[in-house]
């Protein structure tokens, strides 16, 4: 079976689930690019948990729309993939003996299926989703990334969905404008995913006031430490949707 590659997504507004934009567009492109996948193993930012790390066991995930003042057309998208349960479970056990919790009826959340529409409209390859456990410090889910990565030779694709640079507090949505620090932050993050030095990116509290501000409450940037610890030894790395707006980065990380 072919390894499958690792991507991390930066997904942005949950409306590029149903905009035609340069960054659907993209997605919809890996979708057509990549390897057919057994299954979706998902780890956004929308689903923390404390002491423990979840995983979703439901048979028919359900939509979830954890959001608030988007159109009703957002509201009325159903991403109908079916879940995995066996999946999860081998999830568990590649982590253990770290606690985890097969989580019986939770869905996808945006950061799952605003990514995954453009990529697989049909809804038609499970997905299940992995919850960040908080109560574990940066390294932990590098590891855990590590630990995962056996799923890639398992036709398994992990997907890391959040943002690089994401502060809202500090986004001026009505001008768009974007602080310096923001791209700077996005440029010094890809040179050092790009050199595959990984361990700044890990200890990303010791990299200074740009990343202060760009990780903010970091849950958009932890799904990357799975991904870059999921990459093999000497394994290539490739950008795409390179972008960003206002105080959010777009950029997508393909690793393989």
């Amino acid at each position: 079976m072919t390894r499958m590659p690792v991507l991390f997504i930066g997904h942005g507004s949950p409306m590029n689930a149903i905009e035609d934009n340069a960054w659907s567009r993209a997605w919809a492109q890996l979708g057509r690019d990549l390897p057919r996948p057994k299954a979706v193993l998902m780890v956004s930012a929308h689903w923390e948990t404390m002491g423990g790390t979840a995983l979703s066991a439901a048979e028919r995930p359900e939509t979830i729309h954890d959001f608030g003042g988007f159109p009703q057309a957002l509201f009325d998208v159903q991403y109908r993939a079916p879940g995995d349960p066996a999946l999860a479970q081998r999830a568990a056990d590649l982590l253990a003996p770290q606690r985890t919790v097969q989580h019986p009826t939770r869905g996808l959340d945006h950061g799952a299926w605003s990514v995954l529409l453009p990529m697989y409209p049909d809804a038609d390859v499970p997905v299940v989703q992995l919850s960040i456990d908080r109560g574990q410090p940066n390294a932990w889910h590098y590891e855990a990334g590590r630990r995962l990565a056996a799923l890639r030779d398992e036709g398994v694709l992990i997907i890391g969905s959040g943002d690089i640079v994401h502060n809202l507090r500090a986004v001026n949505f009505r001008t768009g404008e974007t602080p310096d620090w923001a791209p700077r932050f996005n440029e010094r993050a890809k040179a050092l995913i790009a050199a595959g030095d990984h361990q700044p990116l890990i200890d990303w509290e010791s990299l200074g006031p740009d990343a202060a501000l760009s990780i903010n409450s970091a849950e958009h940037y932890l799904p990357l430490l799975y991904v870059l610890g999921a990459q093999g030894e000497g394994e290539p790395v490739s950008f795409f949707a390179d972008d960003v707006f206002a105080a959010i980065s777009m950029t997508g990380v393909q690793v393989g």
